[in-house]
């Protein structure tokens, strides 16, 4: 199914914007000191618009500048970063303070949840070479939360294009990762069918 061709954050979830959810459930956790919403430069007015007196940066070309751009943006008491998908409207108080208290005691962490179908491996040709064991798969979801100096110098040391989160980058740089449980219900909304289904998680 193909995505959206509005502006995903903005997308009206139940009257409201996508991106307002997870806001609001961030902003009533009283460990989180500051708030930076990471836009689209297009964007920029109509996030102003919807968050007013909220600190906004522009986004750059990939999601890695994006992240960087924020992460610049940072106020200098902060020593613990959560990184959150703004897609991503179902986060919990829960998943945040937890998240917090693993990056404090390990550094870094990621929430995540157990894979549920059966994964296999496959070569180039498209043949099966394995199917993997799920006790150790874990699908990741966000927030991704790092102690603020490990997730700037990996950042700053970025090479290369093919970052898929920014965890990837952390344990690049030879640091471990530790796993908080998510939700599954802490889904990402990337296409009509997945709003659908945020609108029935939603309705309970």
């Amino acid at each position: 199914m193909k995505g959206f061709s509005g502006k995903k954050p903005f997308i009206l979830l139940d009257g409201q914007p996508i991106l307002s959810y997870a806001f609001d459930v961030f902003k009533k956790v009283s460990a989180v000191k500051e708030i930076i919403l990471v836009v689209n430069k297009k964007d920029l007015n109509l996030a102003k618009r919807h968050f007013p007196g909220v600190k906004i940066v522009a986004g750059g070309a990939r999601r890695k500048d994006s992240v960087y751009n924020g992460l610049k943006s940072l106020g200098k008491g902060c020593d613990i970063v959560l990184i959150h998908d703004g897609v991503r409207p179902f986060v919990t108080k829960e998943i945040i303070l937890n998240s917090i208290k693993a990056a404090k005691r390990f550094g870094a962490a990621v929430v995540a949840v157990p894979v549920i179908p059966t994964i296999k491996r496959v070569d180039e040709k498209g043949f099966v070479v394995s199917t993997l064991n799920r006790e150790f798969l874990w699908d990741i979801q966000t927030p991704q939360a790092f102690k603020r100096d490990i997730i700037v110098k990996a950042y700053r040391n970025c090479r290369g294009n093919n970052i898929t989160d920014d965890a990837m980058l952390v344990e690049n740089a030879g640091y471990k990762v530790k796993i908080v449980m998510g939700s599954y219900d802490n889904i990402k909304i990337t296409t009509p069918k997945d709003l659908k289904i945020a609108e029935a998680i939603l309705c309970g």
